[in-house]
């Protein structure tokens, strides 16, 4: 149960749970931060006009393509061949 809840999905996007703990909390609080800024756009639309758009292209850049290009990274490190 303690590894269903704590290690495998950290472990499933290459992290550890302090590193998983980091980006998420990050991304639930740039979540929250675009999500007001969609608010005030709704009540007065000359406002934070385009923070809600930008929000979800920043956090999908982060998340789909660099954590690619982590995953990348680690699958190019495990089929190099080491000549001595």
């Amino acid at each position: 149960m303690f590894n269903r809840l704590f290690v495998e999905h950290p472990k499933s996007v290459d992290e550890n749970y302090a590193e998983h703990f980091g980006v998420a909390s990050r991304f639930g609080f740039a979540m929250i931060w675009g999500g007001m800024k969609a608010l005030v756009h709704a009540f007065v639309p000359g406002l934070c006009i385009t923070s809600g758009s930008d929000t979800v292209k920043r956090l999908n850049h982060i998340m789909v393509e660099q954590r690619r290009a982590k995953g990348q990274d680690v699958a190019q490190m495990l089929t190099v061949d080491w000549v001595i």
